[in-house]
C-alpha cells in the first residue's frame, strides 16, 4: 500500500533528472538506488526532506538532493518534501520557529517587531538567534518524527497485508 501510494504521487524521475537546479549533481542523478521505493530509503528521504524544509535559505532543494545522495535516500521524496515550505506556509512556519526559539532562550518577543519582510530586515540583529534555534530544533524533531512514522506506518501496512493473506 505505501509503495503504490508513493509511486502514484511521485514526480517522474526523468523530470527531476533534467531539473535545472539539480544539474550540478551530474551523472550521480542516474544512480538507481536514488529512485528505489523501500521502507529504509523512503524513511531516510522523509527525514532529509522534513529537516531541509526548516532551513531558512534559498536552495533547500539542492541541499536536500546532496544529503539524499550522501545517505542514499529516495531523491524525489527528499526534494519534494522541501516544498512544505512554500510562499503560503512559510510565514506561519517560520513565525512558529521564531516563537519556539524565544521560549527556549527565555526571551520575550520584541514589542516593536512586525512579522513582515521589512520588519524582519529591520530587526534581523535581534531575531536571528531565536529564529535559527527554532528552525534547527523543529527541523530535528520533524525529521525524527517523519523517519519513525514512515518506518512504523510501512511496517504496520506490511503486517496488515500479511495477516490478511493468512486469513484467507
Amino acid at each position: 500500500m505505501p509503495k503504490e501510494f508513493i509511486k502514484k504521487h511521485l514526480p517522474n524521475p526523468e523530470t527531476l533528472k533534467n531539473h535545472k537546479n539539480l544539474q550540478f549533481l551530474g551523472s550521480r542523478l542516474h544512480e538507481p538506488n536514488l529512485w528505489y521505493l523501500n521502507r529504509h530509503a523512503v524513511a531516510k528521504a522523509f527525514a532529509i526532506g522534513l529537516f531541509c524544509a526548516w532551513i531558512p535559505t534559498p536552495g533547500q532543494m539542492a541541499i536536500a538532493a546532496v544529503i539524499a545522495l550522501y545517505f542514499r535516500a529516495n531523491l524525489p521524496i527528499s526534494v519534494a518534501l522541501v516544498w512544505l515550505t512554500n510562499p503560503i506556509t512559510m510565514p506561519p512556519m517560520f513565525y512558529f520557529a521564531y516563537w519556539i526559539g524565544l521560549k527556549l532562550l527565555g526571551q520575550a518577543p520584541d514589542d516593536d517587531f512586525e512579522f513582515s519582510v521589512d520588519g524582519i530586515i529591520e530587526s534581523l540583529g535581534d531575531v536571528w538567534q531565536p529564529f535559527l534555534l527554532g528552525c534547527l530544533l523543529l527541523g530535528i524533531v520533524s525529521s525524527i518524527l517523519g523517519y519513525f512514522m514512515v518506518q512504523g506506518g510501512w511496517r504496520y501496512s506490511i503486517s496488515k497485508k500479511w495477516s490478511g493473506r493468512s486469513k484467507g
